[in-house]
């Protein structure tokens, strides 16, 4: 068994990330020592991931949204991402299913982490992801998203719900697999 001095991966949480995952365990392997190369404590802070995420979008204000991916992989609230939640999040957002993409973007959306969607969440988010959009791509958005609020209003239409209604996961699942809309509006995605 693998112990933290050592630096080796524990055998309990390279079988559990084999079994959860996609990926081999000669990856999982490799991630991890990569991971405690750029990582030595074998953790990530809100801010170093900040500064990693913010390299994708070098012209755009990723902080925010960072902040919000982060909060979402982070699940148990430590307020540093370990190796385990780290290759969970890479799984679910690069190579998972869509259902467990969908829960993932649910748990992004849900804020305050209170196993709902209220429609002040969905702009708070909506505003995080405009923040990514470079300016130049801002105009050749559609009349009826081309601001957060805008945004924020066509995706709660959506799920049929009055302002001040709440949206559960499972309704947030099957309404984004409904509507080729939705799945549009809760991400963007760089043109090329």
């Amino acid at each position: 068994m693998g112990n933290s001095k050592s630096g080796a991966m524990s055998k309990e949480i390279l079988e559990d990330l084999k079994l959860n995952t996609k990926f081999s365990e000669s990856e999982l392997v490799q991630w991890y020592e990569n991971f405690k190369k750029q990582c030595p404590s074998g953790r990530i802070s809100k801010e170093e991931f900040q500064n990693i995420y913010t390299k994708f979008f070098p012209e755009c204000d990723a902080n925010t949204y960072a902040q919000h991916v982060f909060r979402s992989f982070d699940t148990n609230d430590d307020g540093t991402l370990d190796f385990k939640e780290y290759i969970i999040a890479l799984h679910m957002t690069s190579t998972g299913k869509t259902t467990r993409k969908l829960e993932w973007a649910f748990s992004l959306f849900d804020v305050d982490k209170n196993g709902y969607i209220t429609k002040s969440e969905v702009k708070e988010i909506c505003t995080a992801i405009f923040k990514l959009i470079p300016k130049e791509d801002l105009s050749t958005l559609p009349e009826d998203e081309n601001t957060p609020e805008k945004r924020a209003d066509k995706l709660w239409k959506i799920f049929n719900k009055e302002d001040n209604d709440r949206v559960a996961e499972g309704e947030f699942i099957q309404g984004v697999l409904d509507n080729d809309d939705a799945l549009r509006l809760i991400q963007y995605q760089p043109q090329k």
